[in-house]
């Protein structure tokens, strides 16, 4: 099973307990295959270093490199698929979209109002992360 997680599922997963952290702890089981692209690691790395965060990674004892170099350990790296322009509201979203369909995703998980409308993007289902557990059959 192949998933794309978009960044904030993916800051969830890494920082909190929770329904996305068991999707982490799927790839990192071999379980799953997570999906990323250089866009949405740059995204990532640039969102956990925001000032918000700091407090939940200090609680942790863990840095920024130390959680973005944990999660770009444990993705497959996309070159992401050209597409014409689809969520016209927040075209960064775009990014998720293209490296799902580069990746041949599975899935693309998402909290974001504007991916879980679309619901679904050339075969590629957009679900919460609740929904991606419950597809998955994750125990726990």
């Amino acid at each position: 099973m192949r998933l794309v997680l978009d960044t904030n599922t993916a800051i969830s997963g890494l920082l909190w307990d929770g329904t996305p952290s068991r999707l982490i702890d799927a790839a990192d089981g071999g379980q799953i295959e997570l999906i990323s692209s250089p866009a949405l690691l740059a995204e990532l790395q640039g969102v956990l270093s925001r000032e918000k965060f700091a407090g939940q990674l200090a609680k942790r004892g863990i840095s920024v490199a130390d959680v973005f170099d944990g999660f770009a350990a444990l993705v497959t790296l996309v070159a992401p698929t050209t597409i014409p322009p689809t969520i016209m509201r927040d075209p960064a979203d775009d990014q998720v979209l293209a490296a799902a369909l580069a990746g041949q995703a599975d899935f693309i998980v998402s909290g974001d109002g504007h991916l879980l409308e679309l619901a679904i993007f050339r075969g590629i289902e957009i679900v919460t992360a609740a929904a991606a557990v419950e597809r998955i059959a994750l125990p726990g």
